[in-house]
């Protein structure tokens, strides 16, 4: 990448305001190591206004909300304020700058206008969206052959004329009981031969499927087990092979298997010591001999296991703090500089445009080198290019109202140079970005990612861009590795885009989609791909579910505002992804993570950090298998909010742990195996 040190006149100004700063917190941190300077005045703003104050719309329709916001006198004030909308996103679209709102979807929604004030002020619409006629309803099974004796639970889809999916209850029938029965949780079971309709309806919609119902030809069963000694949290896999007279396998013969648990420890619990699913996937919670059962009518075998402890934790010990306590951290970076030393980066939020930057080539103790201030509230994301030359800022809440990017010269990260900055087509804000291969990805508004070119830093250009067709889209995220995108989508999923590294052609300037994977009953608020040493490929997407506003002086408040877990799809067929697995946590939810060698590394907020075990085949909840390596929790008494760990985002770096904490700076502590005392 080619470096251009001339800083263009239209940026100069902001760059001298950043270079008078950067000298004044310099000489602090020499001081004190750690950031306490004092934030600049705000306006105080008492309550807000939104008209209407109520709405109803109908699927399709748009309208506008407006905001007034005025001071304890009375007095409207000017500032920035943003809409946005609690549990209804692909549902209803707020643009969060303009007010304008359109409804895809049934229900009813809260529409929140937040001012990022001392006071935190907000408004509030409550819209109602009737619900659309229903058009069908959709039966799991496609129906054909079926065997005498089977029984198989059937499951509908009611869905409407907006292809919304609705939550009614569905009426089970079949066409002749004397050949099958169905019962009012769509268990289906078969009794003699011939033929018969499963129907299921709602509303006076139905759905159909027929079955020829034959004679059982089972007449052998056999199982085998993938091995017969593992540890708990490891996936075992249980093949069944019925067989008829003849010898021949009876491939469409529904295998059910089941489970006789014997755990070492005899517990009451709010998990089972052990599954075992549909396709013979069996995991353990509990060390324990386990004997997995498969059944046909008629028919039974099964096999033993014996599962042993994981011992997988781990000590965390702390090794340095880059203490930032005057206003809340964002997310960070850190790289190998071009000098051979490591540096970080940390951003700020809902602050005053700060970027701080670290030498933390002695983690145990991090240097401030520099900072800068941008024109911005938020400066959310902060990368470095892959050649440690070029970091890309985010900008959101900017006094002009444009917010986009900044680029910045970080080849002597003590002396930080502004080459220039991106606005065009982005002054809704930009939120996260990825530097990739001389492109940075900017998710533009929350509603789609543009793709600039930074060949050359103090030109930059806009060579494409990538947008969902859904309903109500919106994205939060994305994360590049080897020419594939994967971004995080809210209640769309994931969507995995070829940019320059798949092969459906795309490029840079002409990204296409690969696939998606929406299913999640989740919020998707970041991703991060693995490809795992088994040859699974696995996309974690972690959930974000919560209310904004939330300021941490309350803990007992944080798990209703900050909730969700992480969902572990299998992508290895990208055709046909599998969620099969979750890593969550009760008292808190999933924001950012990393992962590296077998391991995940999530900040899961008041719940700290977490660093679990990956390796091997995935399957069940992580969180009870004995796979949490280690768990650390950063309390700062000096910090903006007073012990109150709030883990936003961590990253691996030459054997050290580093990650941000909203309340107290960028910690770094490093793992190690645990000691075991031997008499």
């Amino acid at each position: 990448m080619r470096i251009t040190r001339t800083i263009p006149p239209t940026v100069l100004p902001v760059a001298k305001m950043a270079r008078t700063a950067t000298l004044l917190v310099a000489m602090a941190a020499v001081a004190f190591s750690s950031i306490s300077a004092q934030e600049p005045e705000q306006v105080e703003v008492a309550r807000v206004e939104v008209t209407p104050a109520t709405l109803t719309l109908e699927v399709g329709e748009k309208a506008q909300l407006t905001a007034t916001a005025y001071d304890a006198d009375g007095e409207v004030v000017d500032v920035p304020m943003l809409f946005f909308s609690r549990g209804g996103r692909g549902r209803l679209a707020v643009d969060r700058n303009t007010g304008e709102i359109e409804a895809f979807k049934g229900g009813e929604y809260e529409v929140n206008v937040l001012v990022m004030a001392p006071t935190q002020a907000r408004g509030l619409v409550t819209v109602t969206v009737p619900w659309p006629p229903l058009d069908r309803v959709e039966i799991s099974e496609e129906g054909g052959r079926f065997y005498v004796g089977v029984t198989m639970r059937h499951k509908a889809t009611v869905v409407d004329r907006a292809d919304d999916v609705r939550d009614l209850a569905v009426v089970w029938n079949t066409s002749n009981e004397s050949i099958a029965t169905v019962d009012r949780y769509g268990v289906f079971q078969t009794h003699a031969p011939g033929e018969v309709t499963l129907s299921a309806t709602a509303e006076g919609v139905v759905g159909r499927i027929r079955y020829e119902v034959a004679d059982n030809p089972v007449t052998a069963m056999a199982v085998e087990a993938s091995q017969a000694r593992g540890r708990t949290g490891d996936v075992i896999r249980v093949t069944a092979t019925p067989s008829n007279a003849s010898g021949a396998t009876v491939d469409d013969m529904p295998v059910t298997f089941g489970l006789i648990a014997d755990p070492d420890a005899i517990a009451t619990t709010d998990f089972p010591p052990a599954e075992v699913d549909e396709q013979g996937r069996f995991v353990a919670y509990q060390p324990g001999i386990y004997t997995v059962t498969a059944n046909v009518p008629g028919h039974t075998a099964h096999t033993t296991l014996e599962i042993l402890e994981r011992h997988a934790a781990e000590e965390v010990t702390l090794v340095g703090h880059a203490a930032v306590r005057n206003v809340s951290t964002s997310d960070l970076w850190v790289w190998e500089g071009v000098d051979g030393r490591d540096y970080a980066i940390t951003g700020t939020h809902a602050a005053h445009g700060s970027t701080y930057w670290w030498d933390v080539t002695d983690p145990a103790n991090p240097v401030l080198t520099d900072s800068l201030v941008v024109d911005a509230r938020t400066t959310n994301d902060v990368k470095v290019s892959e050649d440690g030359e070029i970091c890309v800022i985010s900008r959101e809440g900017a006094s002009n109202r444009r917010n986009g990017i900044v680029i910045v010269d970080c080849t002597d990260p003590r002396n930080i140079e502004i080459i220039s900055t991106f606005d065009d087509e982005l002054t809704g804000g930009v939120h996260n970005l990825f530097i990739h291969d001389d492109h940075v990805y900017a998710v533009n508004n929350g509603i789609r990612f543009d793709v600039i070119n930074i060949e050359d830093p103090a030109n930059p250009h806009r060579v494409g861009r990538f947008e969902l067709d859904t309903p109500g889209h919106s994205i939060h995220d994305i994360w590049i590795v080897d020419g594939i995108a994967y971004t995080s989508n809210w209640g769309d999923g994931v969507a995995v885009i070829d940019v320059g590294g798949g092969e459906k052609g795309g490029s840079p300037a002409n990204p296409v989609l690969i696939s998606r994977f929406r299913d999640i009953g989740g919020a998707t608020h970041a991703a991060f791909p693995y490809r795992s040493p088994t040859g699974r490929f696995y996309i974690f997407m972690g959930d974000e579910r919560g209310a904004p506003g939330f300021d941490g002086q309350d803990p007992t408040r944080t798990p209703e505002f900050m909730s969700g877990y992480i969902h572990i799809v299998d992508f290895t067929d990208p055709e046909n992804p599998e969620e099969v697995a979750r890593y969550e946590i009760p008292e808190a939810g999933s924001h950012n993570m990393w992962i590296e060698d077998d391991r995940l590394y999530a900040a899961f907020y008041q719940g700290g950090l977490r660093v679990v075990d990956i390796s091997g085949e995935l399957k069940g909840n992580l969180y009870h298998q004995g796979r949490e390596i280690a768990v650390y929790k950063a309390f700062d008494p000096d910090g903006v909010v007073a012990n109150a760990p709030f883990t936003w985002g961590p990253q691996m770096h030459k054997g050290n742990l580093f990650f941000s904490e909203y309340f107290s700076g960028m910690w770094a502590v490093k793992l190690q195996p645990r000691r075991v005392l031997i008499p």
